[in-house]
């Protein structure tokens, strides 16, 4: 929708939710998918692991939302990142790194994956804090590096990052989200979501694939 007022396209980092999200915006040059419980933790913990990890797997893996984000952005031929608490300034370097191969300023798209609910086949995203605090770090991150032109939606993450980082790991665990996986026997997996930069793989999606960036 060139020219909408929900584009962001003034700005070179963007935010917003879901599928839908992205489709709002002005297209990017990256687009970086932040499903933190669990989808973007599960990827970048398995290529840890040095594991690469297919698009497909990861979708059946975990929360669906996220792999259905990253497909999307695939399809509009950007280059896809996922990106969590766990390696949010590992996100940024990467998207400066490939501002800089570019050599020219690059736009980002933010998109936090948000949980999908509905009733009667209607799919909803529904606010999911720990995406917001997730998105938030993402872009606090990109600022600390000078790519800080962004929307006031991509702010105000920021913001509230900035604000309660100190507090992630209590508000993972006290999120909707995050007692639902405790009451599956995954409280782990979110205590593990929670560790702000606890890695440096940034995967990135190519042929299908996530790999290390």
């Amino acid at each position: 929708m060139p020219g909408s007022p929900f584009d962001q396209s003034m700005y070179q980092v963007r935010l917003e939710w879901g599928v839908d999200g992205l489709e709002r915006l002005a297209a990017s040059d990256i687009v970086v998918v932040v499903d933190v419980l669990r989808y973007s933790t599960n990827v970048i913990r398995r290529l840890e692991q040095g594991e690469d990890h297919p698009l497909d797997a990861a979708a059946h893996a975990a929360s669906i939302n996220g792999a259905a984000v990253a497909e999307a952005a695939a399809s509009s031929g950007a280059l896809v990142l996922v990106g969590a608490l766990r390696n949010a300034s590992a996100v940024a370097v990467a998207a400066s790194a490939e501002q800089e191969r570019r050599g020219g300023r690059t736009s980002i798209a933010v998109i936090a994956a948000g949980e999908l609910t509905g009733r009667d086949g209607a799919a909803r995203v529904r606010f999911a804090v720990e995406d917001h605090l997730g998105a938030g770090a993402i872009v606090e991150a990109l600022g600390s590096l000078g790519i800080d032109h962004t929307s006031p939606e991509a702010a105000v993450a920021a913001e509230s990052f900035r604000a309660l980082r100190r507090s992630a790991k209590h508000l993972l665990t006290a999120s909707g989200s995050g007692l639902e996986l405790a009451g599956q026997g995954r409280g782990d997996d979110v205590v593990a979501a929670s560790a702000l930069d606890a890695a440096s793989v940034v995967p990135v999606l190519r042929e299908g694939v996530f790999r290390v960036h």
